[in-house]
Protein backbone atom coordinates (compact mmCIF):
# COMPACT_ATOMS: atom_id res chain seq x y z
CA UNK A 1 0.00 0.00 0.00
CA UNK A 2 2.77 2.31 0.85
CA UNK A 3 4.69 1.98 -2.07
CA UNK A 4 1.78 3.40 -4.06
CA UNK A 5 2.30 6.71 -2.15
CA UNK A 6 5.96 6.30 -3.23
CA UNK A 7 4.69 6.09 -7.32
CA UNK A 8 3.92 9.74 -7.01
CA UNK A 9 7.20 11.46 -5.60
CA UNK A 10 6.66 14.75 -3.68
CA UNK A 11 3.15 14.60 -3.80
CA UNK A 12 3.03 10.72 -2.65
CA UNK A 13 4.88 11.88 0.36
CA UNK A 14 3.19 14.78 1.10
CA UNK A 15 0.12 12.81 1.06
CA UNK A 16 1.76 10.58 3.04
CA UNK A 17 2.87 12.98 5.82
CA UNK A 18 -0.06 14.62 6.13
CA UNK A 19 -2.72 11.50 6.73
CA UNK A 20 0.26 10.29 9.07
CA UNK A 21 0.10 13.48 11.57
CA UNK A 22 -3.77 13.04 11.47
CA UNK A 23 -5.49 10.06 13.63
CA UNK A 24 -5.52 7.69 10.86
CA UNK A 25 -3.16 5.05 11.90
CA UNK A 26 0.07 5.79 9.26
CA UNK A 27 3.46 6.20 8.72
CA UNK A 28 5.30 8.31 6.24
CA UNK A 29 8.66 7.01 7.55
CA UNK A 30 8.66 4.18 4.74
CA UNK A 31 7.77 6.50 1.78
CA UNK A 32 10.30 9.45 2.78
CA UNK A 33 13.05 6.92 3.08
CA UNK A 34 12.23 5.19 -0.13
CA UNK A 35 12.34 8.47 -1.55
CA UNK A 36 15.46 9.63 -0.12
CA UNK A 37 16.95 6.61 -1.14
CA UNK A 38 15.75 6.20 -4.76
CA UNK A 39 17.56 9.73 -5.57
CA UNK A 40 15.11 12.75 -4.66
CA UNK A 41 16.06 15.92 -3.65
CA UNK A 42 16.82 15.49 0.43
CA UNK A 43 16.11 19.34 1.61
CA UNK A 44 12.89 19.29 -0.78
CA UNK A 45 11.79 15.68 0.67
CA UNK A 46 12.40 17.52 4.50
CA UNK A 47 10.63 20.25 3.64
CA UNK A 48 7.59 18.78 1.74
CA UNK A 49 7.08 16.27 4.34
CA UNK A 50 7.63 18.67 7.42
CA UNK A 51 4.73 20.77 5.79
CA UNK A 52 2.54 17.89 4.86
CA UNK A 53 2.89 16.88 8.39
CA UNK A 54 2.69 20.10 9.98
CA UNK A 55 -0.57 20.84 8.32
CA UNK A 56 -2.15 17.43 9.26
CA UNK A 57 -1.10 18.62 12.85
CA UNK A 58 -2.99 21.54 12.44
CA UNK A 59 -5.87 19.81 11.24
CA UNK A 60 -6.00 17.94 14.36
CA UNK A 61 -5.71 21.70 16.50
CA UNK A 62 -8.51 23.10 14.60
CA UNK A 63 -10.40 19.40 15.62
CA UNK A 64 -10.02 19.96 19.16
CA UNK A 65 -10.38 23.31 18.82
CA UNK A 66 -14.36 22.70 17.70
CA UNK A 67 -14.35 21.52 21.36
CA UNK A 68 -16.85 19.01 21.22
CA UNK A 69 -15.66 16.10 23.02
CA UNK A 70 -18.37 14.27 22.21
CA UNK A 71 -17.06 14.26 18.44
CA UNK A 72 -13.85 13.63 19.14
CA UNK A 73 -14.38 10.58 21.29
CA UNK A 74 -16.71 9.60 18.19
CA UNK A 75 -14.84 10.41 14.97
CA UNK A 76 -10.90 10.57 16.15
CA UNK A 77 -11.42 7.73 18.80
CA UNK A 78 -9.66 9.81 21.65
CA UNK A 79 -10.81 9.08 24.56
CA UNK A 80 -12.32 12.21 27.08
CA UNK A 81 -9.86 11.07 30.08
CA UNK A 82 -7.09 11.05 27.47
CA UNK A 83 -7.83 14.70 26.14
CA UNK A 84 -8.46 15.83 30.11
CA UNK A 85 -4.75 13.96 31.05
CA UNK A 86 -3.05 16.04 28.44
CA UNK A 87 -5.47 19.08 29.04
CA UNK A 88 -3.50 19.12 32.88
CA UNK A 89 -0.69 18.11 31.49
CA UNK A 90 -0.29 21.14 28.88
CA UNK A 91 -2.01 23.52 31.73
CA UNK A 92 0.67 26.26 32.63
CA UNK A 93 3.30 24.74 29.79
CA UNK A 94 1.66 26.77 26.59
CA UNK A 95 1.54 26.66 23.19
CA UNK A 96 5.09 26.20 22.72
CA UNK A 97 4.63 22.06 23.80
CA UNK A 98 3.05 22.10 19.85
CA UNK A 99 7.15 21.38 19.84
CA UNK A 100 6.48 17.51 20.74
CA UNK A 101 3.25 16.89 17.93
CA UNK A 102 5.82 14.71 16.07
CA UNK A 103 5.91 12.58 19.01
CA UNK A 104 4.11 8.86 18.43
CA UNK A 105 0.82 7.89 20.73
CA UNK A 106 0.90 11.42 22.43
CA UNK A 107 1.95 14.01 19.63
CA UNK A 108 -1.89 13.57 17.89
CA UNK A 109 -3.62 14.31 21.71
CA UNK A 110 -1.50 17.24 22.06
CA UNK A 111 -2.64 18.74 18.89
CA UNK A 112 -6.00 17.89 19.56
CA UNK A 113 -5.69 19.30 22.98
CA UNK A 114 -3.91 22.35 22.20
CA UNK A 115 -6.73 23.36 20.00
CA UNK A 116 -9.37 22.47 22.74
CA UNK A 117 -7.41 24.57 24.99
CA UNK A 118 -7.61 27.55 22.17
CA UNK A 119 -3.65 27.65 22.94
CA UNK A 120 -2.47 30.77 20.83
CA UNK A 121 -2.61 29.50 17.01
CA UNK A 122 0.48 31.64 16.44
CA UNK A 123 2.62 29.74 18.77
CA UNK A 124 0.76 26.73 18.04
CA UNK A 125 1.67 26.84 14.37
CA UNK A 126 5.51 28.29 14.47
CA UNK A 127 6.18 25.36 17.41
CA UNK A 128 4.33 22.54 15.67
CA UNK A 129 6.81 23.03 12.08
CA UNK A 130 9.76 23.85 13.97
CA UNK A 131 9.43 19.97 15.85
CA UNK A 132 7.95 18.13 12.78
CA UNK A 133 10.43 19.92 10.85
CA UNK A 134 13.28 19.15 13.35
CA UNK A 135 12.14 15.29 13.53
CA UNK A 136 12.56 14.59 9.19
CA UNK A 137 15.49 16.41 9.69
CA UNK A 138 17.02 13.73 12.12
CA UNK A 139 15.26 11.16 10.32
CA UNK A 140 16.84 12.20 7.12
CA UNK A 141 20.38 11.94 8.02
CA UNK A 142 19.30 8.81 10.18
CA UNK A 143 18.44 7.27 6.66
CA UNK A 144 21.40 8.75 4.61
CA UNK A 145 23.77 7.23 7.27
CA UNK A 146 21.92 3.91 7.09
CA UNK A 147 22.38 3.70 3.70
CA UNK A 148 26.16 4.52 3.73
CA UNK A 149 26.86 2.11 6.66
CA UNK A 150 25.01 -0.47 4.12
CA UNK A 151 27.08 0.13 1.38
Amino acid sequence: MLDGFVEYGYIGLFLASFLAATILPFGSEFVFAALIAAGLDLWTCILIASVGNWMGGMTNYYLGKLGKLEWIEKYLKIKKEKIEKIHLWLTGKGASMAFFSFLPVVGDVIAVALGYMRANVYIVNISMFAGKFARYVLLAYGIIYGIEWLR
